[in-house]
């Protein structure tokens, strides 16, 4: 009787995860790999396969058989079909590839000026971050801040670019175009009002 009790409890913890684990621990299906991502590829009985990148600056990884592939972009299932085309066009015959990103770049912006609590600041993964989400996250204007005198500093192509954002057209007019999204390494400045 006791080990039947074993048996059953067993069992039911069982198909708990198996309902659980597919819904609770799967990676975000919409996340686009980034360059700087730390990808692990896994070909089923074929450890020789087994890869495991990080995504370069310009978007490629290298595979043993198939070498470099652009992957900057894809989401995992579509870059899981990728490789499974790939493997399967000339060397084997109905691969099961499974890609898993062991760590996510994180990117980030700097807040600095009359903010609360300058510093730096992740940008969201699934979705573009603004600079009003920005500000937001670094605790929020000061008492004398000069809001309308915000500014991105970005640097393009080895350029750097001064972006004026008029923060009360957005807050107080409802311009939410002019809520520009941030790029990684975007610096948010906030000066001072002097009066």
């Amino acid at each position: 009787m006791q080990r039947y009790k074993f048996f059953s409890l067993l069992t039911m913890i069982s198909m708990l995860l198996l309902i659980i684990t597919p819904f609770g621990f799967t990676q975000e299906s919409d996340y686009l790999i980034q360059p700087e991502d730390v990808l692990k590829i896994t070909v089923y009985e074929q450890e020789d396969l087994d890869t495991r990148a990080r995504v370069s600056a310009q978007g490629e990884i290298a595979m043993a058989l198939i070498g470099k592939i652009y992957v900057t972009g894809f989401t995992v299932s579509e870059l899981e079909d990728k490789v499974t085309q790939l493997l399967a066009l000339d060397y084997l015959v109905h691969p099961q590839v499974q890609v898993f990103i062991d760590e996510y770049h994180v990117k980030q912006v700097s807040v600095l000026g009359e903010v609360e609590l300058p510093g730096k600041y992740d940008l969201y993964t699934e979705k573009e971050t603004t600079v009003l989400e920005a500000i937001a996250m670094a605790g929020g204007f000061t008492d004398i801040a000069n809001v309308n005198g915000t500014r991105i500093i970005r640097n393009e192509d080895g350029i750097e670019k001064t972006v004026p954002v008029r923060i009360t057209d957005i807050t107080k007019k409802g311009q939410k175009e002019k809520d520009i999204s941030l790029k990684p390494g975007d610096i948010i400045f906030v000066p001072e009002s002097f009066f």
